[in-house]
């Protein structure tokens, strides 16, 4: 800081001196200048949109295996065979967040077939609920 004192008006007269602070303004912004060029980050790939859009299988359909009294089985009315119940349940349950299914049984079927068919179920990961006549009139 300078300071002049007298002179033609004869009060006191205070003038800062800015030059070291220009001096330092400079070198800070040589400094900011500089450090972006240096620095490198990670490389990202971003998620490309999907070129087919998959529908959606609906949730809201109850999957239903019925047992008949001729031995025969259905999922959702149609038929399939003991073969080719897991990998059709397996199929329809791939991409459900829910894994439920009920089993109906005829009045005159016997219960070995309902366990076979509880016992496929089971190995596949799925839930299993039975569906009564009770219930079903409830409905």
């Amino acid at each position: 800081m300078g300071m002049n004192v007298g002179g033609d008006k004869g009060g006191v007269f205070v003038e800062m001196n800015v030059v070291p602070l220009i001096d330092i303004l400079l070198v800070l912004l040589v400094i900011f200048m500089i450090i972006p060029h240096q620095q490198k980050g990670l490389d990202a790939s971003l998620p490309q949109p999907a070129t087919t859009p998959t529908p959606a299988p609906p949730e809201d359909v109850v999957i239903v295996v019925q047992v008949l009294s001729s031995g025969e089985l259905r999922i959702n009315q149609d038929p399939v065979s003991w073969d080719e119940l897991g990998n059709r349940l397996d199929a329809i349950f791939k991409r459900r967040a829910t894994k439920v299914a009920f089993i109906r049984g005829e009045a005159l079927v016997e219960f070995s077939q309902v366990a076979r068919v509880v016992d496929v179920l089971h190995g596949s990961g799925i839930g299993v609920g039975l569906l009564t006549p009770g219930l079903e009139q409830s409905r």
